[in-house]
């Protein structure tokens, strides 16, 4: 079974404009990313997915691997379609670009659970406690089954506690998938389905065309590089 890593990286960002190439110690925060994914071992290949010459030059002039996107996405899983289309891969693990400080072990987990040929589609979670960000919605969350298959995701609260007397555990979900190479190409093939549409959350195209997502709980705690404080946060981690 061969395992591809694949970082989608644009240049252009809402909140903060050309966040992939900001300097964070010795190295920009694409680099660390896609350091850190191949120090894990854990990949056949690792490539970084671009629209940009600028981050496609930064991979490639320090030795890594970059595809440049030939045409223009919605979505980073969209992107990474495009690319391993004419790749010889197995399981497709899509690992965010502006998370710099990438471990083995959520990565080694959510790859696991494909030794069930049944599993299409991985995604990672962890438990939320913060009352604060369980009602933010820049937190998706996710509600699953008793196997952990995930039932549905929102930036909502859910599920909303209208008895208190019930306990119960919220998750977060972490913005890694991992795929069977088909089961990418077939979400790029879909159109954008209502629910996506209406929570921008990727990963409900799925559960609308009936494609189960088995769910990992890990202890991730990551920082993503949005904003020029998350920079100078991941700085101080460093």
């Amino acid at each position: 079974m061969k395992i591809g890593a694949f970082i989608p990286a644009r240049y252009a960002a809402t909140r903060f404009p050309a966040k992939l190439m900001q300097t964070l110690g010795d190295k920009t925060v694409i680099r660390h990313t896609y350091d850190n994914t191949v120090a894990t071992g854990l990949f056949d290949s690792v490539y970084v997915v671009t629209d940009s010459e600028i981050i496609f030059n930064e991979i490639t002039q320090h030795g890594g691997n970059a595809i440049m996107s030939k045409r223009s996405h919605e979505s980073g899983s969209d992107r990474i379609a495009e690319a391993v289309q004419d790749l010889d891969i197995d399981i497709v693990v899509n690992v965010q670009g502006d998370e710099p400080f990438v471990k083995r072990e959520p990565l080694e987990k959510v790859i696991a659970v494909f030794s069930d040929a049944k599993v299409e589609v991985a995604s990672l979670m962890q438990v939320l406690t913060d009352s604060t960000l369980i009602q933010d919605p820049n937190y998706v969350k996710v509600a699953v089954d008793k196997n952990n298959n995930a039932l549905f995701f929102s930036r909502s609260v859910i599920p909303y506690p209208r008895s208190t007397e019930s306990p119960v555990t919220y998750y977060e979900h972490i913005g890694v998938y991992a795929f069977q190479k088909q089961a990418l190409l077939n979400f790029t093939n879909w159109p954008m389905s209502p629910l996506e549409a209406a929570e921008k959350i990727e990963c409900l195209r799925y559960l609308e065309n009936g494609v189960s997502i088995k769910m990992v709980v890990t202890e991730y705690m990551r920082v993503e590089i949005d904003t020029p404080a998350d920079l100078i946060k991941a700085a101080k981690l460093l």
